[in-house]
């Protein structure tokens, strides 16, 4: 592999030369060229392929440079490289995640059944020790960012190495435009839907047999919210998830909950709040009010952080902007309104 620059930095131009087979240059760039296109689209940036030198032009032509070149390493060592792996080691140059890993920052590594299961992100990092250092931990972001993933990872964690007895996953019941009237069942059918995430972490993490085995026998309890009223839990690993859509007092109570050897793991999306008009989200209003409070860790993720598909990134970031330009068109036409006000009350005093 050879890397050159074309000595026109200022226009963001390089060039890299692939010294590989065929085969190699074949599993590089993907079918109908599928893994330059996605590094083109994340950083964007146009790259142009003649034989196995690419051209690359762009803002972030360097950064893409860097994926590309990781991407290459991979197919030199002999590894398969599929559309997952190139998104992965997007999402790592975006987030600096490689920069890091390479500066020798210590990495967390839980013990699940995934193996080599570690943060991809600094953000990550800081939320994974955060929950091993602190006894409450609020994970706060955009979807995608693996706050419920990574979360449940920990409790399995905790679990596996004997920290905790049991593991309760929580999430309040909200309609999100749906009703759960008209589902079919009891009230834990109804609700049982918005709890798969949850199960599908666990069965990814535990297997299946094991995490139906530990339900079982009530080792593993997964819940709604309103269940949790008047319990004290001692020694377990208590997650509330999609927690924006709690209100202050909902919040409190389960907060009031945590007893001797319990660690809880507070997520959700402050954007997206499913509660009534007004009623203001018991996870924002809790992570004003205890911020400051010790043995309680606040962590903020961002699109940054992001390990979807990278479009899943780039959409978070049009929404943030959309809406920081429709707070500041609301705060502009307020101080017009307000100067109009003051300009009717002097024409008024005048008269």
């Amino acid at each position: 592999m050879k890397k050159q620059d074309q000595g026109a930095r200022q226009r963001s131009e390089l060039v890299f030369s692939f010294d590989a087979t065929a085969g190699e240059l074949a599993a590089l760039v993907g079918p109908l060229d599928e893994n330059v296109r996605q590094i083109e689209t994340a950083f964007d940036v146009k790259i142009r392929r003649r034989g196995a030198q690419f051209n690359l032009e762009g803002k972030d032509a360097a950064r893409a440079l860097r994926a590309l070149e990781m991407c290459a390493a991979r197919v030199h060592a002999g590894s398969e490289i599929s559309v997952n792996d190139v998104q992965m080691i997007i999402i790592a140059e975006q987030s600096g995640a490689t920069q890091f890993a390479e500066e020798g920052e210590q990495t967390v590594f839980l013990k699940t059944r995934r193996p080599g299961l570690k943060p991809r992100t600094p953000h990550q990092r800081d939320y994974l020790n955060a929950i091993q250092r602190t006894d409450v931990t609020f994970g706060i972001g955009p979807a995608g960012t693996g706050k419920t993933y990574l979360a449940v990872a920990a409790a399995v964690d905790a679990f596996e190495r004997g920290a905790v007895e049991r593991i309760i996953l929580t999430r309040p019941a909200v309609e999100a435009g749906e009703r759960l009237g008209f589902l079919p069942g009891d009230l834990v059918q109804k609700v049982d839907p918005y709890l798969r995430p949850l199960y599908d972490a666990l069965f990814d993490l535990f297997g299946f047999e094991k995490t139906q085995r530990l339900i079982e026998k009530q080792v593993i309890e997964i819940a709604p919210l309103a269940f949790m009223r008047g319990r004290t839990l001692n020694n377990a690993f208590l997650i509330l998830d999609e927690a924006q859509n709690t209100t202050g007092e909902q919040m409190k109570m389960l907060l009031t909950r945590i007893g001797f050897g319990t660690r809880a793991v507070i997520t959700g999306d402050i954007t997206q709040v499913d509660l009534p008009r007004g009623v203001r989200s018991g996870l924002a209003q809790a992570a004003d009010v205890l911020g400051d409070v010790k043995g309680i860790s606040v962590v903020r993720f961002d699109a940054e952080d992001v390990v979807r598909h990278p479009l899943v990134g780039a959409i978070v970031k049009a929404y943030e902007k959309a809406l920081a330009r429709e707070k500041a068109e609301q705060k502009d036409r307020g101080g017009r309104a307000e100067r109009r006000r003051h300009a009717e009350e002097e024409d008024n005093e005048q008269a």
